[in-house]
């Protein structure tokens, strides 16, 4: 397995980079500390790490719009069948990264999984996909609706300017930048505040919900499983919506290295959240239709804001702010997370020397936070995003797929491996299968589009030839990459 050779150096007395063989030791490695070496440090709390999880899994999606689902399915009974299957299947899911994570105590999350069952071109590759496109336009995206829900209170009359939408989204995609960079501790704590703004959100519409229910309002549950007939693709793309709808249960296993007792937090920390997300989600769902009918829910543009002018009135300005705050959260979330999965990488010399380095009074990992800013400010204001993030959406749960696979293979190439949390072998084995059908089912249902992506996502290929294994580099070359 290719390594890069790596000095340990200091840059400008800010920054210490790693160890001589590009790899540092995780902080559960045994290996003794060098003197003034800088570690990221164990910060990450059992809360923080449910507050990295939910405050990542809910973003705009469940107050917005949840319609396709129904759309997929047809009726109201089978909606809520998937939102709580596709709940369950995450859970499978976050139950294998739970196991990776407790036995492999390194941070990077899909990227170092596949490194160490699968090797350095596929681990490549997935990190290639991540920096250049996935992660600034997934940013870009959620921080546009982030900047279009915090100013819908000030544009209640009129449509809001697309100018506006956007200086106010890069101005709050900067902050995270900064808030990231600037401290571990504050960016978990703001992280805990807004998963707090999130749940209380989700209450403020399950409450009136079951207060409903208590009135007698079930007249849209009733023949609950009758209605328009789905097509045959519908139910399949129905729990592909669902299944994204719960993706971000992955985010902890991202920065291992930073969380208090791994075996114990990491399983924890994925078991409790899933359980307040996917009843969470149900529940909120349940609550739309006390109020709306399915056809109501299809024509919204805002099923939160809907429910909550005809419930509660003027109160229903508050909403927009907390679709704001989601977003808020979800962008800072992924953040926090995705940077420590550029910084393995760049340990591993898969990426630019200087992203492996870490500030030596803040003790964050700056160069892997600030790289996504410029990217994604180019994703914000000049690239089509929604068809990016359709181009590479089969990358997600390809490579996903690909690390529980990963798990499976190394139950038989390391039985010897400590396992202190450990999955029955059909969870892994039913979820890879989910993925590997939703990869499927793509390209099936869209081979255009899934193979532009998949086109763009073998580019790593011959990237990881060029940057990677190519010895001969000329000088220029690799002071450019800063070998």
């Amino acid at each position: 397995m290719f390594r890069k050779a790596a000095v340990t150096t200091v840059s400008n007395g800010s920054y210490l980079q790693g160890q001589a063989n590009g790899r540092l030791p995780s902080m559960d490695s045994g290996q003794p500390a060098q003197e003034g070496k800088v570690v990221l440090k164990k910060k990450v709390t059992l809360l923080r790490g449910i507050s990295i999880i939910i405050g990542t899994i809910i973003g705009a999606g469940i107050f917005i719009s949840p319609k396709g689902i129904l759309k997929n399915t047809g009726s109201v009974g089978m909606s809520l069948t998937v939102w709580t299957v596709c709940g369950i299947l995450s859970l499978f899911g976050a139950l294998c990264y739970a196991e990776l994570g407790t036995c492999i105590k390194k941070s990077g999350g899909h990227y170092t999984y596949i490194l160490e069952a699968f090797g350095p071109l596929p681990a490549f590759v997935r990190v290639w996909v991540e920096l250049l496109i996935i992660r600034p336009a997934a940013t870009a995206v959620i921080s546009l609706a982030f900047g279009r829900y915090i100013l819908e209170p000030f544009f209640m009359q009129c449509e809001i300017p697309e100018l506006a939408i956007k200086l106010i989204t890069a101005v709050g995609i900067t902050l995270v930048m900064v808030l990231n960079s600037t401290s571990v501790s504050w960016s978990a704590r703001i992280q805990i505040f807004l998963t707090f703004c999130k749940l209380v959100a989700i209450l403020i519409i399950i409450v009136p919900g079951v207060i409903q229910l208590i009135k007698g309002e079930t007249q849209h549950f009733q023949n609950a499983f009758a209605g328009n007939n789905a097509s045959v693709m519908g139910l399949p793309l129905a729990f592909y919506s669902g299944m994204y709808a719960y993706s971000g249960w992955f985010y902890l296993n991202f920065v291992t290295e930073e969380v208090e007792n791994p075996e114990k937090n990491i399983p924890l920390a994925i078991c409790i959240s899933m359980i307040i997300v996917t009843v969470g989600y149900v529940l909120t769902n349940v609550a739309y239709f006390t109020t709306i009918s399915a056809g109501e829910l299809l024509l919204s543009k805002a099923v939160a804001v809907t429910f909550a002018e005809r419930l509660m009135g003027n109160f229903s300005l508050a909403v927009p702010i907390f679709v704001a705050l989601s977003c808020f959260g979800s962008m800072n979330g992924g953040i926090f997370a995705v940077s420590r999965m550029f910084f393995v990488a760049s340990r591993e010399g898969h990426l630019p020397e200087i992203l492996s380095m870490i500030h030596v009074r803040k003790h964050t990992p700056l160069p892997a936070v600030i790289v996504l800013h410029p990217l994604t400010m180019i994703m914000l204001f000049n690239g089509d995003l929604y068809s990016l993030l359709n181009f590479l959406s089969f990358a997600r749960w390809l490579f996903i797929g690909l690390v529980v696979a990963g798990l499976i293979y190394l139950r038989y190439k390391r039985p010897d491996m400590p396992r202190p949390f450990k999955v029955p072998l059909f969870i892994p084995a039913l979820f890879s299968f989910t993925c590997l059908f939703m990869v499927a089912l793509s390209l099936y249902s869209d081979p255009v589009n899934t193979g532009i992506g998949f086109a763009i996502t073998l580019t790593g290929v011959p990237a990881y030839y060029l940057f990677i294994v190519w010895d001969k580099k000329p000088k220029w070359f690799r002071k450019l990459l800063g070998k």
